[in-house]
């Protein structure tokens, strides 16, 4: 699938850099001086590139404006105390992406392009990655559909880009979620595993209502009843009942998160006891009354480890202690094994 694996660089004239505030940085604002590019057309991926960062030319027939056909994936790349750059988990990435791409009927990406072209890429934008505490680079790499056709049929032709920025800290305070009990995030059967872009549009309305009524984001429930905590906003939720840590499993309808993957297995090798479950609405506003609630935080990658400080449900809010002593935990833990500033025992990090 791959034509011989070469990329090019076509560097900037001028960078930006020195343009950008690293100490205000605002996510998804300030784009680095370049990106990767490449074409799949033919039955074979081809021109991997690095060019300048800059807008594309597409058809007004492209099939991905009219039917979604498009997927990406979310992670960063971190600087240790020697300046050099460290990403966390990249292959895991590598992987998911194909299994979305499978879903959404887009070529499978090579590891050799993914990784290839990241790694590539912040070698020559190794300057944008920040090194002040809290901050990182994201890195978002994404495949859609390039035909020039409107008829409903998948795609023959696709594109892979990497863009990045520099990141500074998605929530800057604990956030208010309210618990959705009418519209949907997934169903079964459907895309609620795969990083589809059509999931997150769909997504914007319900949580516009939400903020309207004084909520950050929403606790999603299962499709069909709505009886069931599913994800929270574009995150994993994971609640502390009990002094136990409680998540649904992860499957059609839920997104399987690297930054949650990675604070179970941070758990238990801490003696957190752990419970991948279903957990109904009932169950956890019964926990909230009760104070066996003790914490709740949604986790991703951009958000990294958001705490939760407020559940509202059926016009009443339920506040949840302050100390949020296990979302410290594991947002320490993670920061000083994504910044090199302990052993890394389980493999996670790879050096630029």
């Amino acid at each position: 699938m791959v034509d011989t694996f070469e990329i090019s660089v076509n560097k900037v004239a001028e960078s930006r850099l020195s343009k950008v505030d690293f100490d205000g940085i605002k996510f998804g604002r300030d784009y680095s001086d370049h990106m990767f590019m490449a074409d799949f057309y033919d039955g074979k991926w081809h021109d991997s590139r690095i060019v300048p960062f800059a807008p594309l030319t597409l058809s007004p027939a492209n099939v991905s404006l009219h039917y979604g056909q498009s997927v990406f994936e979310g992670m960063k790349a971190y600087k240790n105390a020697n300046g050099e750059v460290l990403l966390f988990r990249p292959l895991v990435n590598s992987r998911r992406i194909n299994i979305s791409a499978k879903r959404m009927c887009l070529a499978e990406i090579p590891e050799e392009i993914f990784m290839g072209g990241i790694l590539e890429l912040l070698a020559l934008d190794k300057d944008w990655v920040p090194d002040r505490e809290g901050t990182s680079l994201y890195i978002r790499p994404l495949l859609f559909a390039m035909d020039e056709y409107i008829g409903i049929k998948p795609s023959d032709t696709f594109r892979f880009m990497i863009i990045t920025c520099p990141a500074g800290a998605y929530y800057s305070r604990p956030v208010k979620v309210m618990i959705e009990t009418h519209y949907t995030r997934a169903v079964e059967g459907g895309t609620g595993f795969a990083k589809a872009a059509g999931n997150y549009g769909s997504s914007l309305y319900p949580t516009k209502l939400a903020q309207e009524k004084g909520y950050d984001q929403i606790i999603w429930t299962d499709a069909k009843s709505h009886e069931y905590v599913e994800e929270s906003g574009t995150m994993n939720v994971l609640f502390i009942i009990d002094d136990i840590l409680v998540t649904t499993p992860t499957g059609d309808t839920i997104l399987k998160g690297v930054t949650r993957d990675s604070v179970l297995t941070l758990a238990k090798d801490h003696d957190l006891k752990v419970e991948e479950r279903k957990l109904s609405v009932v169950e956890l506003i019964d926990a909230a009354k009760s104070g066996r609630l003790q914490e709740a935080f949604g986790v991703g990658t951009a958000a990294s480890i958001a705490s939760i400080s407020n559940i509202g449900f059926q016009e009443t809010d339920y506040k949840l202690p302050v100390e949020m002593l296990w979302a410290k935990r594991f947002t320490t833990w993670l920061d000083e094994i994504k910044t090199g500033k302990v052993e890394d025992k389980y493999g996670w990090i790879m050096k630029v």
